[in-house]
């Protein structure tokens, strides 16, 4: 069994706590994180915008990519401690949430956190990525809750029935 796991700032321990929970002692498990690609562009821009391209010396991307790659590898052996077992580790560039819909292929489980408004039940507790990832993931998807759920009366009521139809 192959088993992804986005690691992500602020939902990982429960990512990481889902995964030891759910998979088989000898499942191969990987650590997934993901770095945007467009901020050190943006930074560049920015910088090229104000300053010119005349002092790439200067130019704060590379500092930007390396600050990325440094809190991607401290993030990765924090989860890879928690989870007490062989694994591997995979850092990816990119749109998130296709480079995570890319890296589960092949798998057998993605592991996800909610990321959006944890304090009530439904659609709205993904953000946009992981909405994005829960649609178009090519395996089976294990989407936990990073604390504890909120309860099922924060599900809003549903919608009052048009005057033309009568309630079921």
């Amino acid at each position: 069994m192959a088993v992804v796991v986005w690691i992500v700032e602020g939902t990982w321990p429960a990512c990481v706590d889902a995964a030891r929970a759910q998979a088989p002692g000898a499942a191969d498990v990987v650590l997934l994180h993901v770095s945007p690609a467009d901020v050190p562009g943006a930074a560049r821009g920015a910088f090229a915008g104000l300053l010119g391209r005349g002092h790439p010396e200067r130019d704060p991307s590379t500092r930007l990519e390396h600050l990325a790659a440094a809190s991607a590898d401290r993030l990765l052996s924090e989860a890879a401690r928690r989870l007490g077992r062989p694994c591997a580790r995979q850092e990816r560039s990119g749109r998130i949430e296709r480079e995570v819909v890319a890296a589960a292929e092949g798998a057998d489980l993605l592991v996800l956190a909610r990321d959006g408004d944890r304090t009530h039940l439904g659609p709205r507790s993904l953000g946009p990525a992981s909405r994005f990832i829960v649609d178009h993931a090519p395996c089976p998807v294990l989407l936990v809750w990073p604390d504890t759920a909120p309860g099922i009366a924060t599900i809003p009521p549903p919608p009052p029935h048009p005057p033309h139809h009568p309630p079921h």
